[in-house]
């Protein structure tokens, strides 16, 4: 009798809600891969299981949330502290080297947070902010934006294109380029007359760029690093159905997902 291997699925924590998205189309995505198991857990439960016991099941984070933001109360916009409990398990779980993949508005979440962002290798600002120390203005946002994505080689980027087309919304953020391992950049212009205001977004003029001044901002939008003893991966598209659907960006994310979690990438 031949003997059967039968090899274990990466089992992945993905964190949700704070940003409208399409939650059939982005499970499909998750769904589609072989050897991935997938389990979607809104916030503010996803923070409950970001520490070790809470992820004591899963080889790896995918953080696909934008938590710390109250876009319902009243103007300005509110943000919202991490709980003690949060800080003290995100931690332990970096320093038990927990795999982290960091997907598009993630970048926005705990916006208090800044050893959080530390980890990430960047921010996107809703209103202007001290960042590492320097006064920063409102990051920008763009949807629906036509681009080539232009890979480094990793193991993230094995099997991908040198160059490929791309649908998506783009950011003009902070990105801690002195700390963190390219992926992936593109050719669009990262500067303040290709993208609309955030602060103006919030206030309730979408699409606007009025009385807003930003400077040229990172072609980067994907990277790695070591976030203490973990092995973080961030990727800045995935805002909606054009990205989930393509064929390279789900290749992209299912590398990701067995970089971070240390386990090979199939061929």
């Amino acid at each position: 009798m031949p003997i059967i291997h039968h090899h274990a699925p990466l089992r992945a924590l993905v964190a949700v809600r704070g940003h409208p998205f399409d939650r059939t189309a982005f499970d499909a995505m998750f769904q589609a891969m072989p050897g991935v198991s997938a389990t979607m857990v809104d916030q503010p439960a996803a923070a409950l299981l970001m520490n070790p016991q809470g992820m004591g099941d899963f080889d790896v984070l995918v953080l696909y949330d934008m938590p710390g933001l109250d876009f319902e109360a009243e103007a300005p916009l509110a943000f919202i502290d991490p709980s003690p409990a949060l800080r003290a398990g995100f931690r332990a779980l970096l320093e038990q080297g927990k795999g982290v993949l960091a997907l598009h508005h993630a970048l926005a979440g705990w916006p208090t947070w800044g050893e959080y962002h530390e980890w990430l290798g960047g921010q996107f600002l809703y209103r202007p902010a001290h960042v590492r120390g320097i006064a920063r203005p409102d990051s920008g946002y763009r949807h629906d934006v036509a681009y080539t994505a232009s890979i480094t080689p990793h193991p993230i980027t094995a099997g991908l294109p040198v160059h490929f087309a791309m649908q998506d919304e783009l950011y003009l953020a902070e990105v801690f380029t002195d700390m963190v391992e390219p992926l992936m950049t593109c050719d669009a212009a990262f500067t303040r007359d290709h993208f609309w205001s955030a602060q103006r977004a919030v206030e309730g003029q979408m699409f606007c760029r009025e009385g807003w001044d930003h400077p040229p901002g990172s072609s980067l939008i994907g990277w790695t690093k070591m976030a203490i003893n973990s092995r973080l991966a961030y990727l800045q598209p995935g805002d909606g159905p054009a990205a989930y659907d393509n064929p390279h960006y789900r290749r992209l994310v299912e590398n990701a997902l067995r970089w971070v979690a240390g386990a090979p990438t199939p061929a």
